[in-house]
């Protein structure tokens, strides 16, 4: 195997996206020497706040893409919503990491799910559906309670609905005003975790231990680690994550959310190509965190050890919950995390604050 030529700090990194990934990811991309150029729509975004370069424009604007482009010497992503054209335009000119087949099925839950059952990772059961009559039958298959999801564009519980003995699957259906969706049958979960693994450029990967999730209306409020599962569980997570890295030929960073059964099984729920929310706790408690990884192997450089040093809960600061950040300061062991988001609205992730303890062997 011919060994891939790193690219050398100095070097520009194009993020799509302005949010609080894409500004910890160039923050870690600033420690290894290297240039940020963020492309997104809002001007004086979190990532435009600490970067060399913005370009503010839509995500559609052919001409802007194309000077984003040739201004970089890579392409990667903290928002994976992008539409395809945009993608192609910026393939064409310079190397897009990860690649489009990788965006392609993350941005679609129907794709995403045929993928985990295609390489035999386990899902809930669901059902494809485009009218109130195909509801209608999915419903009748899968049972109640169920949820239904747009298949695209959703995130933090938007774009769904929960169905219920009394829900009316009409009146469901009309909630989405025709968008394509999926029907997922009810799973007596004990809880969440997800995995992040990196994977290079050269096929090398590198994981991090599974993080327990705590979600409170439908946003994610706490990640613990470690994980409170047996350890041949939390093993049979990371392969299963390595697993899916390694199916879609993934260079870059990709975070992989599993339901627990009570019964002891994993059930894949979703993924994201990028650095995720439940993987901030690595920050603070790992020898390399999820950004310097994402970073890493955007740039063909060696991965570094994800080897957690400290037990860690993150918790989001969401909303008003933010304005406690003085009281945080007060905590001389809490790390504190602020995105420079001007305005704290209901449901927005503002920052998050991490409390570290020495790691249980």
């Amino acid at each position: 195997m011919t060994t891939p030529t790193p690219l050398p700090p100095g070097s520009t990194i194009g993020i799509i996206g302005g949010g609080q990934l894409g500004r910890m990811a160039a923050l870690a991309a600033a420690r290894l020497g290297y240039r940020v150029h963020v492309f997104c729509p809002e001007a004086d975004s979190p990532t435009e706040q600490v970067v060399a370069a913005a370009t503010v424009a839509e995500y559609t604007d052919l001409a802007a893409l194309d000077g984003f482009a040739r201004a970089v010497d890579v392409v990667t992503f903290e928002f994976e919503n992008i539409p395809a054209e945009s993608v192609r335009v910026l393939s064409e000119r310079v190397p897009v990491r990860p690649g489009w087949k990788v965006l392609e099925v993350a941005q679609d839950r129907v794709a995403e799910k045929s993928f985990f059952n295609s390489i035999g990772i386990e899902t809930a059961p669901w059902a494809q559906v485009n009218s109130a009559a195909e509801l209608k039958d999915a419903v009748a298959r899968l049972g109640r309670p169920a949820v239904l999801k747009t298949t695209r564009f959703g995130y933090d519980g938007k774009g769904q609905v929960k169905i219920t003995a009394d829900t009316d699957l009409d009146q469901a259906w009309a909630t989405l005003k025709g968008a394509p969706a999926i029907v997922e049958g009810f799973i007596d979960f004990a809880g969440e975790i997800s995995v992040i693994v990196a994977r290079g450029l050269d096929g090398t990967s590198a994981t991090f231990d599974p993080a327990w999730n705590v979600h409170t209306n439908h946003i994610l409020d706490t990640t613990t680690v470690p994980a409170p599962i047996p350890r041949s569980q939390a093993e049979a997570a990371m392969a299963a994550a390595h697993k899916v890295a390694d199916a879609l030929d993934l260079v870059g960073l990709l975070a992989v959310e599993m339901f627990v059964t009570k019964d002891g099984h994993l059930l894949a729920n979703e993924m994201a190509p990028r650095p995720h929310n439940s993987g901030h706790w690595t920050i603070d408690a790992c020898v390399t965190d999820q950004f310097e990884q994402f970073v890493r192997a955007v740039c063909g450089l060696p991965l570094g050890s994800p080897e957690r040093h400290s037990d860690a809960i993150m918790k989001n600061l969401i909303g008003d919950s933010v304005n406690d950040w003085p009281n945080i300061l007060t905590d001389p062991v809490a790390k504190l995390h602020l995105y420079g988001k001007a305005e704290a609205r209901e449901g927005r992730k503002m920052g998050h604050v991490t409390h570290l303890s020495p790691r249980k062997l």
